[in-house]
């Protein structure tokens, strides 16, 4: 009866929150920029008659209270969107140039609006208290997730275990999936400059070749995953760009080359930081070069907690059936929900927002990304039946 009752509100409010989700993909905001988001999210509360309070700037962390326990649990949704011009041709197109919502965070907070209201109507059905947070910043270093941290979002009440969703476009939607244990990877930046003499391509034996050493650093990284890293334990290192010269005949000064290292385990993340440091050093000065090396870490590893997993899998397969529940993969994607799991335990699950039927199929990040809107449903259920059984 408590699931049908979820799904029955889901149903009620659909069109409702299916409007806001089209009115947040219109508007997107990019990271620590959601002041309008944000501004929605406040007003949306204050009518539901829960109370809030503000964080890292633009995060709204709203409490709800049910019959008095013990009971804390934290419900997470991110708001920002990212810098990407939108090529679809849907009513809800973004309509600020060069920013769209290519990774669901508008679907997110949709559904974190939605299971709110259902909550907020079940008070009297479910025990303690559940603490909604709407996050800025996912998107951009240093996560919103870790100004929040700092802020004390984990504090005053402390929630006993945190879960978050994900749209998926590569799962059909009227699914879940699910994943104990390491699910996504750490991710920080690497920015390396080369600086040496410059001077004619002629004569070479004048200068300090910058792009020979660069494309040895290029190279010479590749043994950080390869020769170093246990082949069991993912990993991935990519230098992504690379930026030197403007002609034919003349050695540059400067070389520049940004890239990404991402690591499913912890200590070999920063084991790895010493040897491409060593690594990028050495070769410099090998060639005569000086080195400019930043490793601008980032988000940690987002780790489930198996018995809080366990516990949201059965409840998953309870509200939408185990046949329509999966195996999350394992992804080197990264996500700052790992602060939070890295904290207390947590669950970071994927909904299936696919529909190849009707050609939605395109992946995050992309500027065809969109949802099949049905899936608002199970999100916005699934999480209220999170906040009332996990």
């Amino acid at each position: 009866m408590l699931i049908e009752k979820i799904k029955e509100k889901a149903n009620h409010y659909f069109e409702t929150y299916r409007e806001i989700r089209q009115y947040l993909h219109a508007h997107p905001e990019l990271s620590y920029q959601e002041f309008n988001t944000s501004a929605l999210v406040k007003a949306h509360l204050e009518k539901l008659g829960i109370s809030y309070s503000v964080m890292a700037g633009t995060g709204v962390i709203g409490i709800l209270q049910g019959k008095p326990s013990n009971r804390v649990i934290a419900l997470r949704a991110d708001m920002d969107a990212l810098p990407i011009q939108e090529e679809n041709d849907v009513p809800y197109k973004s309509t600020v140039s060069g920013v769209m919502h290519a990774c669901g965070h508008d679907v997110h907070t949709t559904c974190l609006l939605g299971a709110a209201q259902i909550l907020s109507e079940m008070k009297e059905e479910w025990e303690g208290t559940v603490k909604l947070i709407f996050q800025p910043g996912e998107e951009k270093n240093p996560g919103g997730a870790s100004l929040l941290i700092k802020e004390g979002v984990l504090e005053n009440p402390a929630p006993q275990s945190i879960y978050g969703l994900h749209v998926h476009p590569n799962l059909e939607t009227g699914r879940l999936s699910f994943r104990a244990g390491k699910a996504m990877a750490s991710a920080d930046e690497l920015y390396i400059t080369v600086r040496g003499k410059g001077g004619h391509a002629a004569t070479p034996h004048l200068t300090t070749d910058t792009i020979l050493t660069a494309s040895q650093i290029v190279v010479a990284l590749q043994q950080v995953v390869s020769r170093n890293n246990n082949p069991f334990s993912p990993s991935v290192l990519s230098i992504c760009s690379m930026q030197g010269g403007y002609t034919t005949n003349v050695i540059p000064s400067e070389v520049k080359m940004m890239g990404t290292f991402r690591a499913m385990d912890e200590t070999w993340r920063f084991e790895a930081h010493k040897r491409i440091t060593e690594i990028v050093e050495g070769i410099a000065t090998s060639s005569g070069a000086d080195i400019d090396l930043k490793i601008d870490v980032g988000y940690p590893t987002v780790y489930n907690d198996p018995s809080v997993t366990a516990v949201a899998r059965t409840l998953g397969e309870a509200f939408i059936g185990e046949a329509h529940v999966e195996e999350s993969e394992l992804r080197m994607g990264a996500e700052d929900f790992g602060y939070y799991s890295q904290k207390i335990p947590g669950c970071f699950f994927r909904l299936g927002t696919g529909n190849k039927a009707r050609g939605i199929n395109a992946g995050v990040h992309t500027p065809k990304f969109d949802i099949d809107e049905e899936a608002i449903r199970i999100g916005m259920g699934m999480m209220a039946y999170l906040g009332v059984r996990s």
